[in-house]
């Protein structure tokens, strides 16, 4: 888009369906490089990506040609299809329904990353629910309970 100018910034959050633990260690890092080249594939800067066990936080610079809802069901739905093609498990995996996605200014990009890289460390003091509720309350967003990921507890 000729003098088309933009500065988006977003990251988007997805759970495995029922909350499920299944993204292993092992696949982590094919896992994001897959993921990656779908996001550069639509002319999106990556800006940073982590899989937990049970969730993905992904942090990109967003083009305004592009629609937030199709960006993350097309990353969501040809994931779903790499993972189940790997066999990486029994049964069949699938992302939940729904995601969060919240946008951020460029001088936050720095701090957005490092939230990113150090999930592991993060998720040490809290879970992955407690953490979805902050970001909801964080950016003021409206929500219903019964629309929330469906969360198993542990």
């Amino acid at each position: 888009m000729a003098n088309t100018f933009s500065q988006i910034y977003l990251q988007f959050v997805f759970a495995v369906k029922d909350r499920q633990s299944l993204v292993s260690k092992n696949n982590k890092e094919e896992l994001h490089k897959y993921i990656t080249a779908l996001i550069q594939n639509r002319g999106v800067k990556l800006l940073a990506i982590n899989c937990m066990p049970d969730h993905v936080h992904i942090f990109v610079g967003f083009k305004p040609s592009l629609l937030i809802s199709d960006f993350a069901k097309e990353i969501k739905v040809e994931s779903n299809e790499f993972i189940n093609s790997k066999n990486w498990m029994r049964g069949k995996f699938s992302w939940q329904e729904g995601y969060g996605v919240f946008s951020y200014s460029q001088s936050h990009i720095d701090s957005v990353i490092k939230y990113i890289q150090n999930q592991e460390i993060h998720h040490q003091k809290r879970t992955f629910k407690q953490e979805y509720l902050e970001l909801l309350e964080k950016f003021e967003v409206p929500f219903e309970e019964k629309y929330l990921f469906d969360f198993i507890e542990k």
